[in-house]
Order: structure tokens, then C-alpha cells, then sequence
């Protein structure tokens, strides 16, 4: 049975090895600080206590992209908490532009070195691009593969840009998984983000070996994925459980009422019929609005 000890505020094995700390990222304004510092003192504030598994996968130095799974909005911040006990290093998320277009936010955003993705048709290759030049630069990057948050805290079908990031920067390519973020705060759920007191698991796995076939590929990172997430459960629910059917937290699959994969879906494809509706109706509005000054104008 694993011993676990406390480090820098965090719970890692007795046995992982105690890095100095990175000669640049640790110090590196405003990341390393004071940003970090501040998301661990957060942290405390709410009770959320983390353990950290799998964090010796994360190289001391040089690039390595981190496949992480999306179940709730802190996320973000946690995906980065294995690299933390690796010597303070950081990641470099790769996040929805809406974040970035946020005023602050997305300037804070861009200073830590965090990548923007437009997902808009055609525009994708940028993001790419900037996380295998952060790659090569010996960065850590953090990708969700899924895209999106999967609803049925399951895993997703995958997108296939990790695994061309990480081919074509010649990186490692690690499965990462977060479980219990989302009862802090998620889709369609209340948050609870005042002295939450929820524990989280944050596991990082042994790299992927990479074929070529980005098909292939994608489909191991996938099968990596789920086979960390069912052992990382079943750590959470040794040392915090048993939980009682019918939690909207837990997965249909282990009794909880957070709706199927394929319920998540549906749900999902609503979601962006009716953003598409919103957005459509936004335009026609603008182009009404402006066709109305051009006639008064004359």
C-alpha cells in the first residue's frame, strides 16, 4: 500500500523524489509567481485537499504535453499541480478563446503564457502551432483532448489534436486524469466553491508510444485514459468512500444520476444548437441595427 506524505501543500507518495526547483519556471513572473501561490493559498482557503499520483512521468526539464481529462471548471488549475511537485515547473493550457477575450482575465492569460484555441472553422492551426513551439522550446503544455466537459464524467470521444501536437514537436505525449473537481464546480450542477472541503485525485500516467497513425494513436491515448480513470476512482473511493446511488457527481456507470455518454451527447448537441441560434440571432440584429443607420444617414 502506497504511504503518502504532505509536499507544498499537496499529498504525494513518500517515495516521489524531492526536486530543486526549476532554475526558470519556479521564478517565473507572473506564473511561477505569484500566480501559483496564489491558486494554492485558494485551495487551502476552500479545503480541497489534492493527492497526486503518476508525478515522477513528468519530466524534470524538456517539453511534454499533458492529455488531461475535463470534468469541471478548476481543471485548469489542477492540471497543473503534478508539474508543481516536479520542481515547480508550469504548464502552458491550451483554453477556449472566449477565456482570453474576457478583459483581465484573458491579459493575465497571455502574460502566463496559456495558448488561446479558436475553434472556429479554419482557424485551429494557430493554437497548434504555439503549443508545438512551446513544445520544442521545452515547455510543459496541457491539452483537454476531449474539447469540452463531459457531462457523464466519463471519457469522451477524443479529438486528434494532442497526438498531432505531440508528434510533430517529437514530445512525450502523457495521459493526465482529475477526479472529484467536479464537485467543486461543473456544468449544470450548483458550485460549491466556499470551504468546499472536497478531496481531488490528480494522476498522470506513463507516456504514450506513438505509431504515426494519428487513428491509433488517439485511440490509445484514449484506452490510457479511461484505464487511469478507473484506478484513480477506485483510490478515491478507498480512501473517501462508500458513497451512497444517486449522487449527481457520479458517473450512471458507478450509481451516481450524471447522465450516460450518450445522454451527455444529446445534451451537448442542444447546447450548440442553441449558442449557434443566439449567435445567429446576435448577427441578424447587427445587421439590421446597421442597415438602419446607413438608410438614415442618406
Amino acid at each position: 500500500m502506497t504511504e503518502y506524505r504532505s509536499r507544498a501543500g499537496l499529498r504525494v507518495p513518500e517515495n516521489l523524489p524531492k526536486l530543486k526547483k526549476h532554475p526558470s519556471e519556479a521564478r517565473e513572473i507572473p506564473y511561477g509567481t505569484p500566480v501559483v501561490p496564489l491558486a494554492r493559498w485558494l485551495m487551502f482557503l476552500q479545503g480541497i485537499e489534492v493527492t497526486v499520483d503518476g508525478a515522477e512521468n513528468i519530466p524534470a526539464d524538456g517539453g511534454a504535453l499533458l492529455a488531461i481529462n475535463h470534468t469541471g471548471y478548476y481543471d485548469f488549475i489542477l492540471g497543473g499541480y503534478p508539474a508543481y511537485v516536479r520542481g515547480h515547473r508550469t504548464v502552458r493550457m491550451m483554453a477556449k478563446k472566449a477565456i482570453f477575450d474576457t478583459p483581465v482575465v484573458g491579459a493575465v492569460l497571455r502574460m502566463m503564457g496559456h495558448i488561446s484555441v479558436d475553434r472556429s472553422a479554419g482557424k485551429g492551426a494557430a493554437s497548434k502551432d504555439a503549443a508545438v513551439q512551446k513544445l520544442r522550446e521545452g515547455k510543459l503544455v496541457g491539452i483537454f483532448p476531449e474539447a469540452t466537459i463531459s457531462r457523464a464524467f466519463e471519457i469522451k470521444d477524443l479529438k486528434t489534436g494532442a497526438v498531432r501536437i505531440a508528434d510533430e514537436a517529437d514530445a512525450p505525449l502523457l495521459p493526465v486524469i482529475i477526479w472529484g473537481s467536479q464537485r467543486i464546480w461543473t456544468k449544470d450542477l450548483p458550485k460549491n466553491l466556499w470551504r468546499a472541503n472536497v478531496p481531488v485525485r490528480v494522476a498522470v500516467g506513463k507516456p504514450i508510444e506513438l505509431s504515426g497513425s494519428v487513428e491509433e494513436d488517439t485511440a490509445a491515448l484514449k484506452k490510457a485514459m479511461e484505464k487511469l480513470l478507473e484506478t484513480t476512482r477506485e483510490k478515491y473511493a478507498e480512501r473517501h468512500g462508500p458513497f451512497e446511488a444517486g449522487l449527481p457527481w457520479m458517473p450512471a456507470s458507478l450509481g451516481g444520476s450524471a447522465p450516460t455518454l450518450e445522454q451527455a451527447a444529446e445534451i451537448d448537441a442542444a447546447a450548440r444548437a442553441e449558442r449557434a441560434r443566439k449567435k445567429a440571432a446576435k448577427a441578424a440584429k447587427a445587421a439590421k441595427a446597421a442597415k438602419a443607420e446607413k438608410k438614415d444617414r442618406k
